[in-house]
């Protein structure tokens, strides 16, 4: 008999589940703190085929994000820890007309490189 694959809920919760464990043995000591699933949450999810993934965090002000995998196929759950340092901003807009500038570079450039390649 085929074993059923995880239903989407079933994932969710088993991700809670994986996270709370994690995190309750890797929190601070010193803190006595500790969560339950009420302290999960999911940022997002999808499934794709018999394979589900999700990005998770806590309630906790600890800076860390939890992504899980679960491999469909061979029935295993994979959970990642990441803790984020920083947001940089990189701004990469081209200010006022320059992007026409740049637009109409680009297009004169590769119809030059189009004339050498036809000769």
């Amino acid at each position: 008999m085929k074993e059923k694959n995880m239903n989407e809920q079933e994932f969710v919760k088993a991700c809670k589940e994986k996270v709370v464990e994690y995190t309750n043995k890797h929190v601070d000591k010193t803190d006595s703190t500790s969560i339950d699933e009420s302290n999960v949450y999911t940022v997002w999810q999808c499934k794709t085929l018999q394979n589900n993934k999700a990005l998770l965090s806590t309630t906790l002000p600890d800076g860390m994000y939890y992504e899980a995998t679960y491999n469909g196929d061979k029935k295993e759950l994979y959970l990642d820890a990441y803790k984020k340092f920083e947001n940089v901003k990189y701004d990469f807009l081209v200010e006022g007309n320059n992007i026409f500038k740049l637009f109409r570079y680009l297009v004169n450039n590769y119809i030059e490189m189009s004339k050498d390649i036809d000769k």
